[in-house]
């Protein structure tokens, strides 16, 4: 089977390719400003929108009247608008809100260039520690692992605290790998990361938490930093304190973001290699952030992108993930069945009150949810 993958690694530009990164970066927010702004008018007026053929056509006029669009890659702002109409088009089928214009200040910058050319030789590639890419020519990148498959896309993004990333969209093929014959249900919480209906737990590292104090530092000191940059009345982005603080700031929550997910990661591999069928809770994440005394922690172990990596590994090495109603699943006895609020004695205790069964209460929840899974 064929999927897409991407692969992602850090690059290195000098700064010849930094300031065209940001020029690209630039011309493409501009590009998507300008034709979100026609496509608005347009459809005030006459209620039809601008197709992205039209849009094309108007971009090689519009690249005749300002010549700096021409010194980035041309693929680029192609992209930028091939992301409007796709974006009109989810709206209007209610999948998302309205495409919004976009701000230079937002934390993440980026562009996408389609470097796929047919019956031609490839825009990218890579060689040892170097990669091509179009315009920037030979750039230096972190290259960890093999590129496997044909290459569709790259996004080059500029982080927060000043990192470059490319994320190498590929075309590749997965094999199924071998049954294990093994079924498993799997009860989240905070206490402990997750707990597996044979008995495994998988610790919650709180990598938050374990940084927490420390960002806490780093921001007391950026907000003093920039309060005294506005009394002396200096643009923020002039204040070489302040931006060298931010940039402590957001490496602190780059570190968080980093170790979660390859924790995530981790986890998610092995229980998909280990297990056929995997039954999860089917969780409103949303709305279960909206305790106030909860919302730190349940926002820190990330269940949802927990789920989402266990469904789309599944699906390339033929697994089957099944999301059960989680109603009662802590509360049921998963020896006699019997459901009472009372069954729940504590956090980690679970003593029913019609069998007397008595166990951990996550590893009875998960077995509930192994049994609603084998069900379906």
């Amino acid at each position: 089977m064929f999927v897409n993958k991407a692969y992602r690694f850090r690059l290195y530009p000098n700064k010849k390719q930094e300031v065209l990164i940001a020029k690209t970066i630039g011309c493409s927010r501009f590009v998507f400003n300008r034709f979100l702004s026609l496509w608005n008018e347009s459809y005030q007026t006459t209620g039809k929108g601008l197709s992205f053929n039209f849009c094309s056509s108007q971009l090689t006029q519009l690249k005749k009247e300002l010549e700096w669009l021409k010194e980035v890659d041309s693929h680029a702002l192609q992209s930028s608008l091939k992301n409007l109409a796709d974006s009109f088009d989810r709206y209007f089928k209610k999948q998302n809100e309205a495409p919004r214009f976009k701000n230079k200040r937002n934390n993440v910058q980026s562009y996408t260039t389609n470097i796929e050319k047919k019956n031609q030789n490839p825009e990218v590639s890579i060689a040892e520690n170097r990669l091509k890419l179009p315009k920037l020519g030979w750039i230096r990148f972190a290259n960890c692992r093999e590129v496997k498959g044909r290459i569709l896309n790259a996004t080059i993004r500029k982080s927060p605290s000043g990192r470059y990333f490319v994320s190498l969209l590929v075309e590749t093929e997965v094999k199924e790998i071998p049954k294990t014959a093994s079924t498993v249900g799997i009860d989240v919480g905070l206490k402990d990361f997750a707990i597996l209906s044979n008995g495994k737990v998988y610790k919650n590292p709180k990598f938050f938490r374990a940084l927490e104090e420390k960002l806490a530092k780093a921001q007391r000191i950026l907000s003093r930093r920039q309060r005294l940059a506005i009394q002396q009345k200096r643009p923020l982005s002039e204040a070489k304190n302040v931006q060298k603080q931010r940039i402590k700031v957001a490496r602190i929550h780059e570190q968080v973001v980093h170790a979660r997910t390859n924790y995530l990661q981790k986890i998610s591999t092995e229980i998909i290699k280990n297990h056929d069928i995997i039954g999860i809770e089917d969780l409103q994440v949303s709305n279960m952030i909206k305790n106030r005394k909860l919302a730190k922690a349940i926002s820190e172990v990330s269940w949802s992108e927990f789920r989402t990596m266990l469904e789309y590994k599944a699906k390339w090495y033929g697994r089957q993930v099944i999301a059960v109603d989680p109603r009662h699943t802590s509360q049921k006895c998963h020896s006699c069945g019997h459901t009472a609020k009372e069954n729940r004695q504590t956090q980690a205790a679970f003593i029913c009150v019609s069998c007397g069964h008595s166990e951990n209460a996550d590893i009875n929840a998960s077995r509930n949810i192994h049994e609603l899974a084998i069900l379906l």
